[in-house]
């Protein structure tokens, strides 16, 4: 497997950004290869348009199609049409559905979603002590990238979920743009010297881990299922394991504590209309799949 680290031009997600891709996709299915259309038609410099491009196919609301163009999927379709579910990310489960989408891409995912999600195990983040970790996974990158690459990757993965603050604390305005600060899932709570990098001191985050009741029953259903069909596409049982700690499970991208993830999946078989039934004993902790359901359809319970 290899990774992505590279085509955001060092820009966070923006508000406007998906919605432009969507028009200008369906107006073009190779806009983003033809840059003074793009520039025109979004409204937006050429470092943006690529940016825009890597967010779209990020976030899995655009694919790549057999012409060698790009089309919207029916995720894309779905959330963002003039009639979507919710084209203008009014509501905060969108913001949780694109953080699900960005951080569970099987084809290339991105390394700080990837990574430090599902195989960071320290309390603390910081810059230092993740830049070696990238650092020994070059070989598994896309391109084998420069030191330089890996940080602006890191910033950017910082810049997605952390707003920045000026010298009084005020919030700068390019990061009011990006939607997922909204999330408060990633939190800096303090610096500290680093002394690997000439003893300047570097700012520490952690990832927030208590419960999300903003996370609404629907959108977990949703993300469970997607995970389920995923990571185990031949299997009718999921054991509680996977799902509150698993690569990619929605325990580990949602950092959901134990105690939330029970009540939910405690409430899967009325949540699913007996579709998924999750059953504990002292031996076991499962979900049985007992029928399948329509992704179209959990999508659009959602909201």
């Amino acid at each position: 497997m290899k990774y992505k680290i590279s085509g955001h031009e060092k820009f966070s997600l923006r508000y406007t950004w998906l919605p432009k891709a969507i028009i200008a996709l369906e107006k073009d299915g190779k806009i983003f290869s033809k840059f003074d259309d793009a520039i025109i038609l979004m409204g937006v410099g050429k470092n943006m348009v690529q940016s825009i491009k890597f967010w779209a196919l990020s976030t899995q609301i655009i694919e790549q199609d057999e012409n060698d163009g790009l089309s919207i999927t029916d995720f894309g379709n779905a959330l963002f049409k003039n009639d979507g579910l919710d084209p203008y990310l009014e509501d905060i489960q969108t913001l949780w559905l694109l953080h699900w989408k960005l951080s569970t891409l099987k084809e290339k995912p991105l390394l700080a979603w990837d990574y430090l999600l599902n195989r960071w195990h320290e309390p603390e983040i910081t810059k230092s002590s993740v830049m070696r970790i990238f650092e020994s996974e070059k070989d598994n990158i896309e391109g084998r990238p420069s030191s330089t690459t890996l940080k602006d990757h890191f910033d950017t993965f910082i810049r997605t979920y952390v707003p920045t603050r000026g010298p009084k604390g005020d919030i700068k305005e390019d990061n009011l743009d990006s939607p997922l600060v909204e999330l408060e899932l990633l939190q800096k709570i303090g610096d500290r010297a680093n002394k690997p990098l000439t003893g300047k001191h570097e700012p520490i985050f952690v990832f927030r881990r208590e419960e999300k009741p903003e996370i609404s029953s629907e959108l977990f259903v949703y993300c469970l299922y997607d995970f389920f069909n995923t990571a185990f596409p031949n299997e009718n049982t999921l054991t509680f394991r996977e799902i509150a700690v698993g690569h990619g499970s929605p325990g580990q991208i949602f950092k959901l504590p134990e105690n939330d993830l029970r009540k939910r999946l405690e409430n899967l078989e009325k949540d699913t209309s007996g579709s998924l039934v999750y059953k504990e004993s002292a031996n076991i902790q499962q979900v049985h799949k007992r029928e399948n359901i329509d992704m179209n359809d959990l999508l659009k319970r959602i909201y």
